[in-house]
């Protein structure tokens, strides 16, 4: 017989706690934010209590970047084919060079949105400068 087979899950109020903290967790560090500021805002040491736990069980600081660097390290494993695993490799790279021109168009559209705001601030300047110094009738 297995130890799966053999351990009862938990009952009582726990076992709703701990079907409730996998739910989150399912859901991500957004839904724990969420659900602190709900019970802050329905009852403020509810909230005070879900920031503490939350602080205590690493749960705002520590997994995420784990559970981050674990997933690229999952993307970057091989798989045996290598035929595969040069086609992801070259899809990756190709990724990465779109999202870098991509990156770059949005700077040089940011430049020249910022460079009209600033060319038309001067004309106005320049409008109001030469208004002021007019002779007036």
């Amino acid at each position: 017989m297995t130890s799966y087979a053999t351990t009862a899950p938990p009952s009582g109020p726990m076992s709703w706690l701990a079907r409730a903290e996998d739910w989150l967790d399912s859901k991500g560090k957004g839904a724990w934010i969420a659900v602190m500021v709900l019970g802050f805002i329905a009852f403020w040491p509810v909230g005070l209590a879900l920031l503490f736990y939350m602080i205590w069980s690493k749960q705002m600081f520590g997994k995420s970047c784990t559970r981050r660097h674990a997933r690229r390290q999952d993307t970057l494993r091989r798989t045996g084919n290598s035929a595969f695993d040069a086609y992801r490799e070259d899809t990756l790279r190709r990724l990465e060079e779109e999202q870098a021109h991509f990156e770059s168009f949005l700077e040089r559209l940011r430049a020249a949105r910022d460079k009209a705001e600033f060319d038309q601030f001067m004309d106005e300047r320049a409008t109001d400068a030469r208004d002021r110094e007019a002779p007036q009738a």
